[in-house]
């Protein structure tokens, strides 16, 4: 257990990114309610997705991780939470057959509720109102009631959050994962695509080998590896007070597990190390990840890395990076090579995601294909060039036929843009644009693997 922790121990650190609420009286009972609550995930399956992420520290895994931007509660559709679950499912497929090694899955799902903001308002015209901080806190409407922080949107977000790990472990357990489905995981507008039916190549070959080991007696009956599959969830520990109503102590080992999520992450904003979330997370027993950008230090990097991994367990901290497209050479080695001088046993992944964000000419916030790639060609290249390993990949994705990042063999341009540009905040890759991101990993590991 963490020296000197209580779970509320935070409150007495300097926080950012907290919304300021009204009704100090009605948050508490809010916090109450949730903490009566039963837990959204088990400490049995944080602590095995931290096995599972400790094989990544070693190579022997790569972590998949992908989904919404933020979360909201308009858009709690099942076609959507299947959407995005089947990508990631075509993603893994893919990843598998180029790393040669199992393919850790965690969604942004079932949680992602709550976003950091550049600024703490926003103004439309002459009117000036908070800014919207995910559906978890306010609305994105732009509407002073609505943008008000209102407590009983944790509650809320808890039962949405329920009712899509619900689904989620029924996709999981159920028999939609089953890998004699491999062709129906394609998405119809991607099935008509370059990359589907590069998928579609790619699942026949899976076919023809299942159809093979049924013949010498192992499928999907005999063996329950082959029809379901481990899937986690995270999101970033940003609402402290939420965050704090759902640890609990686990009752077979009488650690701290915030049951919220099996793994979560801080934010490049809210990372200091004195600060709250800080603080709080280095006092729960589930893995971490922490998101690592341009301005982040070796010296300051190793000091959070002793605060929240102090007995340096593998799988405990992913360290998950964002510089942007050609920027990567000029911060990740010599974080690599503080890292590895000091021994500390990591996991690190690639967001390529936030470095890349542009304002297109017609005004809308995009993402460039081409340079998403980029990073992340960058950042294997630059752990293989150090003999450290490059552990997998952080993304912002949604299984809709969104246009809200450039390019791919997709070709969504500018003036597309407007067509189907739906995300709350941040812009995600639609289905096809994943894949493209997939096969391109999937290429560079099989050359680093042979």
């Amino acid at each position: 257990m963490a020296k000197n922790w209580k779970k509320d121990s935070w409150r007495s650190k300097p926080i950012k990114q907290a919304p300021v609420y009204d009704n100090q009286e009605m948050i508490d009972k809010v916090e109450g309610r949730l903490a009566s609550y039963p837990p959204l995930v088990f400490a049995g399956e944080a602590r095995r997705l931290k096995e599972d992420l400790a094989k990544a520290s070693r190579g022997e895994a790569f972590l998949l991780q992908g989904g919404d931007c933020a979360e909201s509660f308009a858009e709690h559709l099942p076609d959507n939470i299947r959407d995005t679950f089947r990508v990631i499912l075509q993603m893994s497929v893919v990843l598998t057959f180029g790393a040669g090694c199992p393919i850790i899955k965690i969604g942004r799902i079932a949680g992602q509720f709550a976003k950091p903001r550049s600024e703490p308002t926003e103004k439309q015209g002459d009117i000036e109102l908070p800014s919207y901080r995910g559906d978890i806190i306010n609305d994105i409407e732009f509407d002073e009631a609505l943008r008000i922080p209102d407590p009983e949107r944790q509650i809320m977000a808890y039962r949405q959050s329920a009712s899509t790990l619900n689904l989620l472990r029924a996709f999981a357990q159920g028999g939609y994962a089953n890998l004699d489905h491999v062709h129906q995981w394609n998405l119809g507008f991607v099935k008509e695509s370059k990359q589907g039916e590069r998928y579609e190549a790619l699942a026949e070959r899976i076919s023809e080998t299942l159809n093979f080991m049924n013949a010498v007696g192992i499928n999907s009956n005999s063996t329950p590896e082959l029809r379901s599959v481990d899937f986690y969830t995270s999101h970033e520990s940003l609402l402290l007070g939420y965050e704090e109503a759902l640890t609990r102590v686990d009752s077979t080992t009488g650690e701290w597990y915030d049951t919220s999520a099996h793994l979560l992450w801080i934010g490049d904003r809210t990372r200091q190390l004195d600060g709250a979330h800080i603080e709080f997370i280095r006092g729960i027993k589930n893995p971490i990840g922490l998101k690592c950008g341009p301005s982040l230090e070796a010296e300051e990097l190793l000091k959070l890395i002793d605060a929240i991994n102090p007995d340096n367990e593998a799988g405990r901290l992913t360290l998950i990076t964002r510089y942007g497209a050609n920027n990567v050479a000029n911060h990740l080695p010599k974080l690599i090579q503080a890292v590895k001088s000091e021994g500390k046993n990591v996991v690190w992944s690639c967001d390529p995601m936030h470095g890349n964000t542009v304002k297109a000419s017609n005004g809308y916030k995009t993402r460039i294909l081409d340079k998403i790639l980029t990073e992340v060609k960058e950042f294997i290249d630059i752990h293989q060039a150090e003999g450290t390993c490059a552990g997998g990949v952080h993304i912002e994705m949604t299984g809709q036929n969104v246009t809200e990042c450039l390019g791919g063999t997709q070709e969504i341009f500018e003036e597309d843009l407007s067509d189907r540009y739906h995300t709350h905040c941040d812009p995600r890759l639609n289905a096809n644009q994943a894949l493209d991101l997939a096969f391109l990993i999937s290429e560079r590991l099989k050359e680093i693997r042979t």
